[in-house]
Protein backbone atom coordinates (compact mmCIF):
# COMPACT_ATOMS: atom_id res chain seq x y z
CA UNK A 1 0.00 0.00 0.00
CA UNK A 2 1.64 3.02 -1.10
CA UNK A 3 0.36 6.91 -1.73
CA UNK A 4 2.14 9.97 -3.54
CA UNK A 5 3.66 10.37 -6.75
CA UNK A 6 5.25 8.22 -9.28
CA UNK A 7 8.27 7.97 -7.20
CA UNK A 8 6.77 6.73 -4.27
CA UNK A 9 4.92 3.73 -7.03
CA UNK A 10 8.00 2.23 -9.09
CA UNK A 11 9.69 0.65 -6.65
CA UNK A 12 7.38 -0.87 -5.71
CA UNK A 13 6.59 -2.73 -8.52
CA UNK A 14 9.94 -4.30 -8.59
CA UNK A 15 9.68 -5.42 -5.43
CA UNK A 16 6.06 -7.12 -6.22
CA UNK A 17 7.39 -8.30 -9.45
CA UNK A 18 9.68 -10.49 -7.32
CA UNK A 19 7.68 -11.57 -4.14
CA UNK A 20 5.24 -12.85 -7.61
CA UNK A 21 8.15 -15.04 -9.00
CA UNK A 22 8.36 -16.27 -5.49
CA UNK A 23 4.92 -17.35 -5.62
CA UNK A 24 3.18 -14.82 -3.19
CA UNK A 25 -0.24 -13.22 -4.68
CA UNK A 26 0.80 -9.73 -4.97
CA UNK A 27 -1.61 -6.39 -5.14
CA UNK A 28 -0.37 -3.01 -4.95
CA UNK A 29 -2.75 -0.49 -3.56
CA UNK A 30 -2.42 2.93 -4.51
CA UNK A 31 -3.68 5.86 -6.83
CA UNK A 32 -5.96 5.26 -9.97
CA UNK A 33 -3.69 6.71 -11.86
CA UNK A 34 -0.63 4.69 -11.99
CA UNK A 35 -2.79 1.42 -13.15
CA UNK A 36 -0.47 1.36 -15.92
CA UNK A 37 2.52 1.51 -14.28
CA UNK A 38 1.78 -1.17 -12.10
CA UNK A 39 -0.42 -3.52 -14.90
CA UNK A 40 3.39 -3.50 -16.59
CA UNK A 41 4.70 -5.52 -13.21
CA UNK A 42 2.12 -8.92 -13.73
CA UNK A 43 1.28 -7.72 -10.01
CA UNK A 44 -2.68 -7.43 -8.91
CA UNK A 45 -3.90 -3.77 -8.92
CA UNK A 46 -6.47 -2.15 -6.32
CA UNK A 47 -6.94 1.47 -7.04
CA UNK A 48 -7.23 4.48 -4.45
CA UNK A 49 -8.62 7.88 -5.05
CA UNK A 50 -6.82 10.98 -5.28
CA UNK A 51 -5.36 11.98 -8.34
CA UNK A 52 -1.78 13.00 -6.57
CA UNK A 53 -0.62 15.26 -9.82
CA UNK A 54 -4.18 17.17 -9.96
CA UNK A 55 -3.41 17.65 -6.07
CA UNK A 56 0.00 19.53 -7.06
CA UNK A 57 -1.53 21.86 -9.99
CA UNK A 58 -4.41 22.87 -7.66
CA UNK A 59 -4.35 25.78 -6.15
CA UNK A 60 -3.48 24.35 -2.80
CA UNK A 61 -0.63 22.32 -4.44
CA UNK A 62 0.97 25.34 -6.00
CA UNK A 63 1.32 26.95 -2.50
CA UNK A 64 4.48 25.04 -2.05
CA UNK A 65 6.28 26.84 -4.06
CA UNK A 66 5.38 30.18 -1.69
CA UNK A 67 7.63 28.21 1.07
CA UNK A 68 10.94 29.16 0.86
CA UNK A 69 12.22 26.54 3.84
CA UNK A 70 12.37 22.61 4.12
CA UNK A 71 10.16 23.51 7.06
CA UNK A 72 7.84 25.48 5.74
CA UNK A 73 6.96 22.72 2.82
CA UNK A 74 6.56 20.58 5.15
CA UNK A 75 3.64 21.77 7.27
CA UNK A 76 1.89 22.91 3.63
CA UNK A 77 2.61 19.35 2.41
CA UNK A 78 0.89 17.85 5.89
CA UNK A 79 -2.25 20.00 5.76
CA UNK A 80 -2.71 19.34 2.04
CA UNK A 81 -2.09 15.61 2.61
CA UNK A 82 -4.28 15.90 5.89
CA UNK A 83 -7.32 16.68 3.53
CA UNK A 84 -6.97 13.93 1.92
CA UNK A 85 -6.04 11.12 4.26
CA UNK A 86 -9.77 9.84 5.25
CA UNK A 87 -10.62 9.40 1.63
CA UNK A 88 -8.08 6.54 1.29
CA UNK A 89 -9.12 4.25 4.22
CA UNK A 90 -12.65 3.16 2.29
CA UNK A 91 -10.39 1.05 -0.60
CA UNK A 92 -7.19 0.45 1.69
CA UNK A 93 -9.90 -1.35 4.32
CA UNK A 94 -11.31 -3.16 1.19
CA UNK A 95 -8.22 -4.35 -0.18
CA UNK A 96 -6.60 -5.56 3.30
CA UNK A 97 -9.42 -7.82 4.03
CA UNK A 98 -8.80 -10.03 1.25
CA UNK A 99 -4.90 -10.11 2.19
CA UNK A 100 -2.81 -11.91 4.41
CA UNK A 101 -0.47 -9.46 5.04
CA UNK A 102 0.27 -6.06 4.61
CA UNK A 103 3.39 -4.28 3.34
CA UNK A 104 3.16 -0.33 4.01
CA UNK A 105 4.95 2.60 2.42
CA UNK A 106 5.03 5.45 4.68
CA UNK A 107 2.60 7.31 3.11
CA UNK A 108 0.06 4.63 3.95
CA UNK A 109 1.46 3.32 7.21
CA UNK A 110 0.05 4.81 10.03
CA UNK A 111 -3.67 4.18 8.73
CA UNK A 112 -2.19 0.66 7.36
CA UNK A 113 -1.25 -0.32 10.96
CA UNK A 114 -4.65 0.07 12.74
CA UNK A 115 -6.03 -1.69 9.73
CA UNK A 116 -4.02 -4.71 10.25
CA UNK A 117 -4.10 -4.53 14.09
CA UNK A 118 -8.09 -4.29 13.87
CA UNK A 119 -7.78 -7.52 11.03
CA UNK A 120 -5.65 -9.51 12.51
CA UNK A 121 -3.36 -9.14 10.10
CA UNK A 122 0.83 -9.12 10.20
CA UNK A 123 2.61 -6.25 8.20
CA UNK A 124 6.00 -4.71 7.40
CA UNK A 125 6.38 -1.42 6.77
CA UNK A 126 9.00 -0.64 3.80
CA UNK A 127 10.42 3.20 3.47
CA UNK A 128 12.28 4.54 0.48
CA UNK A 129 14.02 7.36 2.80
CA UNK A 130 15.38 7.26 6.62
CA UNK A 131 12.61 8.53 8.92
CA UNK A 132 13.29 7.10 11.93
CA UNK A 133 15.00 9.68 14.20
CA UNK A 134 19.00 9.29 13.88
CA UNK A 135 22.28 11.46 15.99
CA UNK A 136 23.82 11.20 12.79
CA UNK A 137 21.90 13.64 9.74
CA UNK A 138 18.57 16.08 10.26
CA UNK A 139 15.46 14.66 8.69
CA UNK A 140 15.48 13.67 4.97
CA UNK A 141 12.30 15.46 4.45
CA UNK A 142 13.69 18.45 6.03
CA UNK A 143 17.16 18.29 3.44
CA UNK A 144 19.16 16.43 5.83
CA UNK A 145 22.34 18.26 6.78
CA UNK A 146 22.62 18.29 10.73
CA UNK A 147 22.18 19.94 13.43
CA UNK A 148 23.72 18.70 16.10
CA UNK A 149 23.17 15.11 17.39
CA UNK A 150 20.42 16.06 19.91
CA UNK A 151 19.28 18.64 17.30
CA UNK A 152 19.04 15.96 15.06
CA UNK A 153 17.60 12.99 16.83
CA UNK A 154 14.60 15.88 18.35
CA UNK A 155 14.19 16.96 14.75
CA UNK A 156 13.44 13.50 13.91
CA UNK A 157 10.57 12.73 16.19
CA UNK A 158 9.42 16.20 15.21
CA UNK A 159 8.94 14.95 11.50
CA UNK A 160 7.30 11.76 12.26
CA UNK A 161 4.78 13.44 14.29
CA UNK A 162 4.11 15.69 11.56
CA UNK A 163 2.84 12.37 9.35
CA UNK A 164 1.06 11.22 12.42
CA UNK A 165 -0.65 14.47 12.16
CA UNK A 166 -1.59 13.57 8.42
CA UNK A 167 -3.41 10.73 9.58
CA UNK A 168 -5.08 12.15 12.78
CA UNK A 169 -8.96 12.37 11.94
CA UNK A 170 -8.39 8.91 9.69
CA UNK A 171 -7.03 6.87 12.00
CA UNK A 172 -10.04 7.42 14.82
CA UNK A 173 -12.31 6.50 11.86
CA UNK A 174 -10.56 3.12 11.10
CA UNK A 175 -10.41 1.75 14.35
CA UNK A 176 -14.01 2.00 14.99
CA UNK A 177 -14.75 0.53 11.94
CA UNK A 178 -12.38 -2.47 12.29
CA UNK A 179 -13.42 -2.76 15.44
CA UNK A 180 -10.67 -5.01 17.98
CA UNK A 181 -8.67 -7.22 16.90
CA UNK A 182 -10.76 -10.07 15.70
CA UNK A 183 -10.21 -13.78 17.90
CA UNK A 184 -6.53 -13.41 19.15
CA UNK A 185 -5.25 -13.03 22.52
CA UNK A 186 -2.37 -11.08 20.95
CA UNK A 187 -1.81 -8.39 18.48
CA UNK A 188 -0.43 -9.76 15.19
CA UNK A 189 3.24 -9.60 14.50
CA UNK A 190 4.63 -6.94 12.78
CA UNK A 191 7.75 -7.51 11.12
CA UNK A 192 11.25 -5.37 10.61
CA UNK A 193 11.04 -2.29 9.21
CA UNK A 194 13.29 -2.68 5.55
CA UNK A 195 14.28 0.68 3.78
CA UNK A 196 14.60 0.49 0.55
CA UNK A 197 17.76 2.11 -0.61
CA UNK A 198 21.89 0.72 -0.22
CA UNK A 199 24.02 0.86 2.56
CA UNK A 200 26.80 2.22 0.12
CA UNK A 201 24.87 5.45 -0.34
CA UNK A 202 23.05 5.61 2.99
CA UNK A 203 24.92 3.56 6.04
CA UNK A 204 22.55 2.43 8.26
CA UNK A 205 22.62 4.85 11.65
CA UNK A 206 24.59 3.33 14.26
CA UNK A 207 21.77 4.23 16.70
CA UNK A 208 18.71 2.83 15.09
CA UNK A 209 17.40 -0.05 16.56
CA UNK A 210 17.86 -3.77 15.57
CA UNK A 211 14.59 -3.33 14.17
CA UNK A 212 15.37 -0.92 11.48
CA UNK A 213 17.02 -2.46 8.48
CA UNK A 214 18.73 -1.30 5.85
CA UNK A 215 18.02 -3.42 2.34
CA UNK A 216 19.36 -2.28 -0.77
CA UNK A 217 17.13 -0.74 -3.84
CA UNK A 218 14.23 -2.13 -4.95
CA UNK A 219 14.51 -1.31 -8.80
CA UNK A 220 11.19 -0.64 -10.61
CA UNK A 221 9.99 -2.85 -12.89
CA UNK A 222 10.87 -2.13 -16.41
CA UNK A 223 10.61 -4.99 -18.30
CA UNK A 224 10.65 -3.53 -22.27
CA UNK A 225 13.73 -1.05 -21.65
CA UNK A 226 13.06 -0.68 -25.57
CA UNK A 227 13.08 2.97 -26.20
CA UNK A 228 11.25 4.95 -28.10
CA UNK A 229 12.38 5.22 -32.31
CA UNK A 230 12.62 9.04 -31.86
CA UNK A 231 14.64 8.46 -28.96
CA UNK A 232 16.97 6.07 -30.57
CA UNK A 233 17.22 7.90 -33.41
CA UNK A 234 18.28 11.33 -31.72
CA UNK A 235 21.02 9.39 -29.39
CA UNK A 236 22.32 7.86 -32.44
CA UNK A 237 22.94 10.97 -34.36
CA UNK A 238 25.75 12.35 -31.50
CA UNK A 239 27.52 12.19 -28.69
CA UNK A 240 26.17 11.09 -25.25
CA UNK A 241 23.53 13.87 -24.37
CA UNK A 242 22.59 15.38 -21.20
CA UNK A 243 19.38 14.51 -19.34
CA UNK A 244 17.20 17.18 -17.99
CA UNK A 245 14.30 16.41 -15.39
CA UNK A 246 12.07 17.12 -12.58
CA UNK A 247 10.18 14.39 -12.00
CA UNK A 248 6.83 14.56 -10.21
CA UNK A 249 7.95 17.89 -8.86
CA UNK A 250 6.11 21.46 -10.11
CA UNK A 251 7.46 24.50 -10.96
CA UNK A 252 6.34 28.01 -11.31
CA UNK A 253 7.36 28.79 -14.73
CA UNK A 254 7.83 25.85 -16.92
CA UNK A 255 8.60 27.76 -20.11
CA UNK A 256 10.98 29.70 -18.23
CA UNK A 257 12.64 27.01 -16.55
CA UNK A 258 13.00 25.02 -20.15
CA UNK A 259 14.11 28.13 -21.78
CA UNK A 260 16.87 28.53 -19.18
CA UNK A 261 17.95 24.99 -19.60
CA UNK A 262 18.34 25.12 -23.60
CA UNK A 263 20.15 28.16 -23.30
CA UNK A 264 22.83 26.60 -20.61
CA UNK A 265 23.13 23.32 -22.54
CA UNK A 266 23.75 25.48 -26.04
CA UNK A 267 26.23 27.39 -24.31
CA UNK A 268 28.17 24.26 -22.56
CA UNK A 269 28.10 22.75 -26.07
CA UNK A 270 26.03 19.69 -24.91
CA UNK A 271 22.86 17.81 -26.53
CA UNK A 272 19.89 17.63 -24.06
CA UNK A 273 17.24 15.12 -23.57
CA UNK A 274 14.27 16.83 -21.65
CA UNK A 275 11.95 15.19 -20.10
CA UNK A 276 8.26 16.74 -19.78
CA UNK A 277 7.23 15.27 -16.16
CA UNK A 278 4.75 16.86 -13.95
CA UNK A 279 6.27 20.66 -13.99
CA UNK A 280 6.11 20.57 -18.15
CA UNK A 281 9.28 21.21 -19.37
CA UNK A 282 9.09 21.49 -23.23
CA UNK A 283 12.18 22.69 -26.16
CA UNK A 284 12.39 21.60 -29.57
CA UNK A 285 15.91 21.70 -31.79
CA UNK A 286 18.40 19.82 -33.55
CA UNK A 287 20.37 19.29 -30.61
CA UNK A 288 17.63 19.13 -27.92
CA UNK A 289 14.02 16.49 -27.01
CA UNK A 290 11.11 16.65 -25.58
CA UNK A 291 10.57 13.45 -24.09
CA UNK A 292 7.82 11.29 -21.65
CA UNK A 293 8.45 8.69 -19.55
CA UNK A 294 10.77 6.32 -20.25
CA UNK A 295 12.25 3.67 -18.36
CA UNK A 296 15.27 5.43 -16.60
CA UNK A 297 17.03 2.15 -16.75
CA UNK A 298 17.27 1.94 -20.60
CA UNK A 299 17.57 5.45 -21.13
CA UNK A 300 19.87 6.52 -18.51
CA UNK A 301 23.24 4.92 -19.47
CA UNK A 302 23.44 6.43 -22.39
CA UNK A 303 24.01 10.17 -21.07
CA UNK A 304 26.66 11.83 -20.38
CA UNK A 305 25.25 12.96 -17.04
CA UNK A 306 21.65 13.25 -15.80
CA UNK A 307 20.27 16.82 -14.49
CA UNK A 308 17.39 15.99 -12.07
CA UNK A 309 15.38 16.65 -8.68
CA UNK A 310 16.50 14.40 -6.62
CA UNK A 311 13.98 12.38 -5.63
CA UNK A 312 14.85 9.29 -4.13
CA UNK A 313 13.68 6.62 -7.38
CA UNK A 314 15.62 9.36 -10.11
CA UNK A 315 18.76 9.54 -7.79
CA UNK A 316 19.03 5.17 -7.38
CA UNK A 317 18.31 5.09 -11.11
CA UNK A 318 21.25 7.57 -12.21
CA UNK A 319 23.66 6.03 -9.40
CA UNK A 320 22.62 2.32 -11.03
CA UNK A 321 23.58 3.61 -14.90
CA UNK A 322 26.94 4.50 -13.28
CA UNK A 323 26.59 8.49 -14.80
CA UNK A 324 27.42 11.26 -12.66
CA UNK A 325 24.58 14.35 -11.69
CA UNK A 326 24.04 17.40 -11.37
CA UNK A 327 21.49 17.95 -8.58
CA UNK A 328 18.35 20.69 -8.54
CA UNK A 329 16.41 19.74 -5.12
CA UNK A 330 13.21 21.48 -4.95
CA UNK A 331 11.26 19.53 -1.78
CA UNK A 332 11.45 17.45 1.33
CA UNK A 333 14.38 14.87 1.07
CA UNK A 334 15.68 16.11 -2.52
CA UNK A 335 18.43 18.04 -0.62
CA UNK A 336 19.48 15.05 1.52
CA UNK A 337 19.69 13.01 -1.45
CA UNK A 338 21.37 16.21 -3.58
CA UNK A 339 23.82 15.60 -0.43
CA UNK A 340 24.84 12.40 -0.65
CA UNK A 341 25.11 12.50 -4.26
CA UNK A 342 27.98 15.65 -3.74
CA UNK A 343 29.02 13.76 -0.75
CA UNK A 344 29.49 10.30 -2.90
CA UNK A 345 31.70 12.62 -5.63
CA UNK A 346 29.31 12.13 -8.49
CA UNK A 347 28.23 15.53 -8.57
CA UNK A 348 29.82 18.36 -8.29
CA UNK A 349 27.54 20.61 -6.07
CA UNK A 350 23.70 21.16 -5.71
CA UNK A 351 22.49 23.60 -7.78
CA UNK A 352 18.94 24.25 -6.02
CA UNK A 353 15.36 25.63 -8.10
CA UNK A 354 15.97 28.64 -6.27
CA UNK A 355 19.74 29.26 -8.07
CA UNK A 356 18.94 27.83 -11.44
CA UNK A 357 19.87 29.91 -13.82
CA UNK A 358 21.07 29.30 -17.43
CA UNK A 359 24.70 30.49 -15.91
CA UNK A 360 24.99 28.26 -13.08
CA UNK A 361 23.51 25.54 -15.03
CA UNK A 362 26.08 26.51 -17.97
CA UNK A 363 28.99 25.90 -14.91
CA UNK A 364 27.64 22.15 -13.62
CA UNK A 365 27.49 20.56 -16.97
CA UNK A 366 30.61 21.66 -18.32
CA UNK A 367 32.34 20.32 -14.81
CA UNK A 368 30.59 17.41 -14.44
CA UNK A 369 30.90 16.50 -18.21
CA UNK A 370 34.34 17.65 -18.52
CA UNK A 371 36.05 16.11 -15.05
CA UNK A 372 36.74 11.95 -15.52
CA UNK A 373 36.47 11.08 -11.81
CA UNK A 374 32.98 12.40 -11.66
CA UNK A 375 32.22 9.05 -13.95
CA UNK A 376 34.57 6.80 -12.84
CA UNK A 377 33.19 7.66 -9.01
CA UNK A 378 29.79 6.53 -10.71
CA UNK A 379 30.88 3.69 -12.62
CA UNK A 380 32.41 1.97 -9.25
CA UNK A 381 29.31 2.20 -7.37
CA UNK A 382 27.14 1.07 -9.51
CA UNK A 383 29.19 -1.76 -9.88
CA UNK A 384 28.42 -2.25 -5.99
CA UNK A 385 24.75 -1.47 -6.07
CA UNK A 386 23.99 -4.09 -9.27
CA UNK A 387 25.90 -6.41 -6.66
CA UNK A 388 23.50 -5.99 -3.78
CA UNK A 389 19.32 -7.87 -4.01
CA UNK A 390 17.69 -5.64 -2.26
CA UNK A 391 14.22 -7.76 -2.48
CA UNK A 392 15.71 -10.76 -0.45
CA UNK A 393 16.11 -9.17 2.97
CA UNK A 394 11.59 -8.54 2.35
CA UNK A 395 10.85 -12.08 0.93
CA UNK A 396 12.31 -13.52 4.05
CA UNK A 397 10.91 -11.49 6.17
CA UNK A 398 7.48 -12.04 4.56
CA UNK A 399 7.95 -15.65 4.95
CA UNK A 400 9.16 -15.00 8.74
CA UNK A 401 5.32 -13.66 9.15
CA UNK A 402 4.02 -16.84 8.98
CA UNK A 403 6.31 -18.84 11.14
Amino acid sequence: MTAGSRGDVAPYTGLGHALSRAGHEVTLVTHGCFEGLVAESGVRFHPLPVDPRAELESERGRSLHRSGTGLGKLVRVVELARNLAGSLTDDMLTAARSSDALLLAPSTAPLGRVIAEGLSLPSIELPLQPLAPTREFAPAMLGGGSWGGLGNRLAGHGVNLAIERVFSAAVPDARARVGPARGRARPPRRGPVLHGFSPLVVPRPRDWDPHLRVTGYWWPYDGDTRLPSELRDFLDAGPPPVFVGLGSATVPDPAGLSATVVRALRTAGLRGVIQRGWGGLEAAGDDVLTIGEVPHSGLFPRMAAVVHHCGAGTTAAGLRAGVPAVPVPIQFDEGFWAARLVGLGVAPYALPLRRFTAEALTAAVRRVTGDPDYGRRARVLAEGLRAEDGTAPVLDAVHRLGE
